[in-house]
């Protein structure tokens, strides 16, 4: 059985990384694990704001050129930079008026240059001009690349409650 946060879509992501900043700012380290998930909770978060609002460019400044690069979406799937670059050129022109997007993050860890996030996207958008709000669950691993991260995987689809 899944345990979901109790906390509000928009507050999930957002306090996570807050109470686990708090604890280690307490004790007096900062992790690499908490560097990462404040640029999840700041890059990463505006990026798919800005995807749902219908511009793709900040998804696709934090997605590697490098291959391997894929995608096993909810709707579409990609590998392949070139391919990915289409699907998110299909997705821009499917999105618009974000209202609401927030990340839950289950669990997240940095392991030298990879990382990667489990979790769920509660999400209100515009979808080819209908209103919509649902839930993905979604999985992304991440490499360090000159130092920035880029996502390289993603794996998203309906949680079973709402398949």
């Amino acid at each position: 059985m899944t345990q979901r946060h109790p906390l509000s879509w928009g507050q999930a992501a957002d306090n996570f990384s807050r109470h686990d900043r708090a604890d280690n700012c307490l004790n007096g380290t900062m992790t690499e694990r908490d560097d990462f998930l404040e640029w999840v909770n700041s890059r990463l978060r505006g990026a798919e704001i800005a995807l749902h609002d219908g511009d793709a460019a900040p998804r696709r400044a934090i997605w590697s050129r490098r291959e391997p690069v894929s995608v096993f979406g909810a709707w579409k799937g990609a590998i392949g930079h070139e391919a990915v670059d289409e699907l998110f050129s299909s997705l821009e022109e499917t999105f618009s008026g974000c209202p609401s997007y927030g990340f839950e993050i289950v669990a997240a860890d940095v392991m030298g240059d990879m990382a990667y996030t489990v979790g769920y996207e509660h999400t209100e958008a515009t979808v080819n001009g209908e209103p919509r709000a649902y839930t993905l669950r979604a999985t992304q691993i991440y490499r360090r690349e000159s130092g920035e991260w880029k996502v390289f995987h993603r794996h998203a689809d309906a949680p079973p409650d709402q398949e």
